[in-house]
Parts: structure tokens; sequence; C-alpha cells
């Protein structure tokens, strides 16, 4: 029932939901559209379909470069895991031109295949945090797709009115106010107050629209606090998703298994692997 707006860091109120003209700020969502050019995309597909895909849960199919990993019992080893595949190098060099990706270094990738005739999704769900870092960075390949934010809190959100009948825009990230006069249309000179409206968080989503090329990244409330999905009506084509993930501060300098962490990593970065 909201859409995020990636000029303002707002999530709008839909035009035909219960909520248009209102929104809240959405921190958390980084997005760069074309982050890698036509030709690129064309030549990063061709060398995955090379590797064979293995059958993955709710009709996708993946590769993974990473090491073997149990999350439930907490453990992990090199396994088979040779690093990041030779394609992604140059990926992962034009990350660092981004703002939020400072010191980002990869230590696992995750290419998901997506078809419509498969019915391929995922459900709302967190990624760990006990070995991943704080930062997902995901490139979305070969077709627009819709990532949906929802949130599982007991908290309430507060919105804010977006437009003002004088200028009729979208107030921007900051100027919002605790209320906020509007003249009534209908009598001159009579002003309305628009105070800010609290919903509770699990009465809200939230649509990124993700084009095409176009390079995700979710870290803070969008990363621990708002579960992400893809639905099977939101896959119109087929579609690659190629995910990326580090560390979490446990495996990272000064964290209880920095070896271990250091061990992957560099693995990870001589970007000679193979589907594990």
């Amino acid at each position: 029932n909201f859409t995020y707006c990636p000029a303002t860091g707002l999530a709008k109120g839909n035009e035909h939901s219960e909520f248009a003209g209102w929104a809240f700020p959405f921190p958390g969502v980084f997005l760069t559209e074309e982050f890698i050019s036509e030709d690129e995309e064309s030549e990063i597909v061709e060398l995955m379909d090379r590797d064979d895909w293995k059958p993955s849960q709710s009709g996708r199919k993946k590769q993974d470069y990473g090491p073997k990993v149990n999350f439930k019992k907490q453990r992990l080893k090199a396994g088979s895991f040779t690093g990041l595949p030779n394609f992604s190098k140059k990926i992962v060099a034009q990350m660092k031109a981004c703002s939020v990706l400072g010191g980002f270094l990869p230590v696992e990738q995750c290419n998901l295949d997506y078809m419509p005739e498969r019915g391929s999704a995922i459900d709302p769900h967190f990624d760990d945090w006990w070995l991943w870092g704080e930062r997902l960075v995901s490139l979305n390949l070969l077709s627009k797709t819709v990532l949906t934010m929802s949130c599982d809190s007991e908290d309430s959100i507060q919105l804010f009115p977006t437009f003002s009948e004088e200028n009729g825009e979208l107030s921007p990230l900051g100027s919002f106010t605790q209320t906020s006069a509007c003249k009534n249309s209908g009598k001159e000179g009579i002003n309305c107050i628009l105070s800010p409206r609290l919903v509770p968080s699990k009465e809200v989503t939230v649509a990124i629209h993700l084009p095409q090329r176009s390079l995700v990244v979710l870290y803070g409330d969008a990363r621990y606090k708002w579960k992400h999905a893809i639905y099977r009506k939101h896959i119109e084509h087929r579609r690659i998703c190629v995910t990326f993930r580090e560390l979490s501060a446990e495996f990272s300098a000064g964290g209880r298994h920095e070896e271990l962490g250091k061990e992957l990593l560099e693995i990870a970065l001589s970007f000679q692997g193979r589907p594990v």
C-alpha cells in the first residue's frame, strides 16, 4: 500500500489505497539504475548459463559461491568454496563508486533464477545476521521486478501528509512538521490542520521497484526491521538476482572469528570460483 521513492527516500501511500496522500521516511535503501550496461548484462548471464543451475525453493534455481554453512547450528567451513566467479571482479570494483558501499568486501555470492512458468517467488524473510553483515547488495538482471517490504513489529509508523495545496508537490524528506496547514478548497479563508497519523507497522507494505540492471542495497532498518520478499505476480519474465553479502562483526577485525573471516575473504576475493 506504499511505494518507495528513491529521489526522496520516502514511502508514499499508493493512489487507490487508504494511505493516499500520506508518506513516511523509509531509511536503509540505496538504489541505482543502469548499474551495468546491456552488453555487460548479456555477457554475465551467458557466463552464468555455462554452469549448472541447481533447484532451489519456491520455483527458483540457484548458483552459490560461498562457504558451507549450517545456520541452525552456527557452524561453517570453507568446504569446496574456491572464491567468487571471475566475472564478478568488475562488478565488485564498480560498487566502490556507491556512497553506501565504502569498505564493502563480499564473502559470498548467490545467483537466483526466477521464471514465471515455475511460479518463482520468495516469502518475506530476514537474511541471517550471525554470519552476514549489515549490507545486502543485489543486482537485478533480465527483467524488472518489485521487492516487497513488510514488518512484523508491534510498533506504529507515523505518517505525514504529502501534499500542500499551494504547490501540489510531495514534501521533501526532512520538511515534515508536526502539523501542516492547508486551505480548505471549499471555504475561502478556513484552514484545516493535518496532523501526523499513526498506523500499526503490520498494516504497512512498501514496494521497492527494481528496474532491469539496477543495484539495490538494504541496510539499517531495511535490513534488520523489515522483511523482504518477491511475489509471483512480480515475476513477468526470466529474472536473475545476483546477491552479494559481507561478513558480520563476529567474523571481521576484532571479532570472535576474525581469523576464519580473513581466510574466507581471501578465498572469495581470489575471483577463481565455480558454483559450490
